[in-house]
């Protein structure tokens, strides 16, 4: 059966148990259930429905599929319930989980809460919430498996099989000296194949990627991505180990922020909520601010039309070319800002290179306009039947704008990240504003010329 069918009748067999109250099936029934697919069917519930199906959720079931549900639903959850419940749920959480819902939890709340969980808990969390949002230090767990270089690799076992079910990953073991600086990291499966009295110093791999607590978040999936690491240490200035970040909390970070460069090019203020869970209020304070300052910029449009109402007044037909310049500008623009982006978000340009990013560009635009203006060419002289007069302004407008367009589009972002702005924010709304503006002076500019006016 395909997954997604799958997933779809399980969610439709959970909510007509719920509805009809069958609670002891309902039971029954998630038990044999991924706590993934659990979660995700509670996402999607009404929150009184969805604390109802937790309350009806064995108690080791109910806290794995908490750690899986939304930030949204997993504050409703815990406000809802009892202090002593609450607490309860947080200790079982992993640290960094656990620190993530606390920081969007009114102060309140949290105090009480972190007076009845464990004190181990409650130092975990308190030393994770020092760190900028953001950092790897924020985003890390300090739930990890720690060895001595002096230990056997009976030692090391004996230590895993302590430790391991409290914590985040067993596949890599971190080697610590006395001053917990870290000196070598050791695979569980190199364990299984060496001789129990081998010493960790002898067997462990020295060379050891790590990063820095205030690193921020990007950066550390980009090292994520480049080493496919699956698991990364986390060690403060001194190279003491503080942490580890996984792999799940990259995939995390990477549809963040990729959620938020998509929001910023669309001019979207950034939310961290769902779509659904936002509310129409907050939909239009995130959406409005962008459409305001574009409308705004684009009465500059509206000034320059006026300014040669003559000239499109002796030649009607050069309005009707008007979208077209404009449109397609916005599109070259957009394209290259894009590319440009991308390439910035993975490391791939630097600042340095601008001139090189920016040559390149010229010279595709070129091609593409030329290319363009070709076509057009042909199709104005052909299907519009204009004179040749004015098949020309058009096409050469059209080259001009490509050209600017894509330099634009590939100097903007670039500038943007060198004064630490989001490139993001320099995608295809303000561009397309800039362009638009740029099109039509460009288009009035030639037209004048060419016919005299």
């Amino acid at each position: 059966m395909d997954p997604r069918e799958e997933e779809r009748r399980n969610e439709e067999l959970l909510r007509e148990l719920l509805e009809t109250k069958q609670y002891t099936k309902l039971r029954q029934t998630a038990e044999d259930m991924q706590d993934a697919d659990i979660a995700s069917v509670m996402d999607d519930m009404e929150d009184e429905d969805s604390l109802k199906m937790f309350r009806i959720l064995p108690k080791d079931k109910a806290a794995d599929v908490f750690a899986q549900l939304d930030l949204d639903a997993q504050q409703y959850i815990i406000q809802s319930l009892s202090e002593k419940e609450a607490s309860s749920i947080i200790d079982n959480l992993q640290a960094d989980d656990a620190t993530d819902l606390l920081e969007e939890m009114p102060a309140n709340i949290v105090k009480k809460i972190l007076a009845n969980a464990r004190p181990d808990t409650r130092a975990d969390i308190n030393h994770l919430l020092r760190y900028p949002e953001d950092s790897a230090g924020s985003i890390m767990t300090v739930e990890y498996v720690d060895l001595k270089e002096s230990m056997t690799v009976q030692d090391a076992i004996d230590r895993i099989r302590a430790i391991g079910l409290d914590s985040e990953t067993i596949n890599t073991c971190y080697v610590l000296d006395a001053q917990r600086v870290l000196v070598g990291i050791v695979a569980l499966r190199y364990l299984l194949i060496k001789k129990p009295d081998e010493v960790i110093g002898d067997i462990m791999n020295e060379n050891v990627i790590s990063i820095g607590t205030m690193t921020d978040q990007e950066e550390a999936a980009r090292m994520f991505q480049k080493y496919d690491f699956m698991a990364m240490p986390v060690v403060d200035n001194e190279n003491r180990m503080v942490g580890i970040i996984t792999i799940d909390d990259v995939v995390d970070i990477m549809e963040e922020e990729a959620t938020e460069d998509i929001e910023k090019m669309a001019a979207i203020v950034p939310s961290d909520k769902t779509y659904f869970r936002t509310t129409i209020l907050e939909t239009y304070k995130h959406r409005m601010p962008w459409l305001l300052l574009l409308m705004i910029s684009a009465t500059f449009t509206g000034a320059i039309i006026t300014r040669y109402e003559n000239a499109l007044a002796s030649y009607v037909v050069l309005t009707a070319y008007i979208p077209m310049l404009m449109d397609t500008g916005g599109n070259a623009g957009s394209q290259a800002s894009v590319s440009v982006i991308r390439g910035i978000s993975l490391g791939e340009i630097e600042f340095s290179e601008l001139p090189k990013a920016l040559w390149k560009e010229i010279r595709v635009a070129v091609l593409c306009g030329i290319t363009l203006s070709a076509v057009n060419f042909l199709k104005l002289l052909l299907l519009d039947r204009v004179g040749a007069e004015i098949a020309l302004i058009v096409c050469a407008t059209l080259v001009v704008v490509v050209v600017f367009a894509k330099t634009i589009g590939c100097l903007l972002p670039m500038l943007a990240n060198k004064i630490h702005l989001d490139p993001a924010v320099m995608a295809s709304p303000l561009i397309t504003t800039i362009v638009d503006a740029v099109s039509l002076l460009t288009y009035f500019q030639i037209a004048t010329h060419v016919l005299h006016l």
